[in-house]
């Protein structure tokens, strides 16, 4: 059944924290701002919801670039339960998808924890001042991908914060597969 995180609480602040990227580099989220801010997307590697747009993600990041908007992806999902979010097969999902972001592995998921990150994907769009803008969908896509010409609701929503600072007043939620929590020990 799939999961649907709640809209944008605009102006919540964003936490930082450093985590192992797929690099072999350790990456601050707070570095991976832009100048007009950033987006985090919370993602993994299995879920149908991820790979039906996993190239639109790829695209939309690299285009928020040039309106000065960061990018960063990470992974939460307990990977001894779902062993292909594991590290070494996240390493090779970003290679055979041309991440041009970091991806990251939130292995203990105190940061999908600290942002109630709900679903994969699950997108946070801040402003440069580090509040929260966009808490949506990427496009009108579900577990398949959607026509080509579906308008870009992250991408447009992101491009408006660059301008203005602020995301749009109407959102429509993400859905996906929820986040795969580990077992309390």
């Amino acid at each position: 059944m799939a999961t649907i995180p709640p809209l944008c609480d605009f102006g919540w602040p964003a936490v930082d924290a450093t985590l192992p990227g797929v690099d072999g580099k350790r990456h601050s989220i707070f570095d991976q701002a832009g100048p007009n801010g950033f987006v985090i997307a919370f993602i993994c590697n299995h879920c149908p919801y991820v790979k039906a747009v996993i190239p639109r993600i790829v695209r939309d990041a690299e285009g928020l670039k040039a309106e000065g908007i960061g990018f960063v992806a990470i992974n939460s999902n307990d990977a001894e339960a779902y062993p292909e979010d594991s590290f070494d097969r996240m390493r090779l999902f970003a290679e055979t998808h041309r991440f041009g972001f970091p991806y990251l592995h939130d292995e203990d998921q105190s940061v999908a924890r600290a942002y109630d990150a709900a679903c994969t994907p699950d997108f946070f769009g801040f402003n440069k001042e580090l509040e929260l803008q966009y808490r949506g969908r990427l496009d009108a896509s579900r577990k398949e991908a959607g026509p080509a010409d579906l308008r870009r609701d992250l991408y447009e929503a992101m491009r408006q914060v660059a301008r203005t600072g602020n995301g749009p007043l109407e959102q429509i939620a993400s859905m996906g597969c929820s986040i795969k929590w580990k077992e309390p020990a």
